[in-house]
């Protein structure tokens, strides 16, 4: 999932019905299989080198935006900048990295769908917002889906703190999506994700350089790295937000649905990662309550 909200939404002309659920699917696929390139390159670099690498590749593919709309970013919107940075993106991409070393990505997957309920919880907690019971109803369920999840095991080993981790990230995630409506509302959303995801790289760099490992790194986790930020990060974005200004942010955000079916289907077919039941029962109890979230929502 994105940690941009899909709070702008510009009409545009309409397109060829067939283009829209293949860039959704597209797009799935790919943030999908963010949690598999994790998955690889986390053993070889370390979570927080990790992060820097995904974060500082991400920020430079959408730098052009940045540069373009720069007029639009005085000096007193950075501190809130950097704030949203760390919250939407720095700490989040170190708890789904750290999680990825130590329990399958399909986790890290399942678990991030739990976003779309975050976001809307931070809201009425802390904004004001209404949420209505029908969501009130999908939050228990997503939350009863996420103990299921931990309650599992790879291997023998408990992933109960591999779960909460991911938990952790998508609340946090939920919290920067308000941020970013309230705050950063009206500017454009790649060049935001631009800011963002550099200031985010600037504040993890200290803690990168810190642990970067003494060892080579294979080309496959440095391939890895690569790929979790320039496509999954970067253009995944670029992405987004066109799919966002040509059919809306509530359509776009189905794509909710997807990633976590991806990120399972990549480690089970790639990285022969397995399918449990746990993670069967979990996956369908958080999208379930997202589905519910989001028609509530409309």
């Amino acid at each position: 999932m994105p940690s941009i909200d899909t709070a702008v939404s510009l009409p545009t002309p309409a397109t060829r019905a067939w283009l829209t659920p293949l860039e959704l699917g597209l797009l799935g696929a790919i943030w999908g299989a963010s949690f598999l390139f994790m998955r690889i390159a986390v053993h070889d670099f370390g979570a927080m080198p990790l992060v820097e690498v995904r974060l500082a590749l991400g920020s430079l593919v959408l730098l052009p935006f940045l540069w373009r709309a720069r007029a639009q970013f005085p000096a007193r919107i950075w501190p809130k900048i950097v704030l949203i940075g760390a919250i939407n993106s720095a700490v989040p991409f170190m708890l789904f990295a750290w999680a990825a070393q130590r329990a399958p990505a399909g986790i890290g997957a399942i678990a991030n769908a739990m976003t779309v309920l975050f976001t809307a919880l931070v809201g009425f907690l802390f904004f004001g917002e209404k949420i209505g019971a029908r969501r009130s109803v999908a939050l228990l369920v997503g939350f009863a889906g996420v103990v299921v999840l931990a309650s599992g095991k790879t291997a023998g080993a408990s992933i109960s703190w591999a779960v909460a981790a991911g938990a952790g990230a998508a609340f946090l995630y939920g919290i920067g999506i308000n941020l970013v409506r309230r705050h950063l509302s009206g500017l454009p959303p790649a060049a935001v994700a631009s800011a963002t995801l550099g200031s985010a790289a600037l504040l993890t760099l200290p803690f990168a350089l810190s642990s970067w490992p003494t060892h080579d790194i294979p080309m496959k986790s440095w391939f890895s790295a690569a790929m979790l930020g320039v496509l999954c990060t970067g253009a995944a974005f670029v992405m987004y937000y066109r799919l966002i200004a040509r059919i809306g942010a509530n359509r776009a955000s189905t794509v909710t649905y997807l990633i976590p079916v991806f990120g399972v289907a990549w480690a089970w077919m790639l990285l022969d990662e397995p399918l449990t039941l746990t993670m069967g029962i979990a996956g369908a109890m958080i999208l379930g309550s997202v589905a519910i979230s989001q028609r509530s929502a409309r």
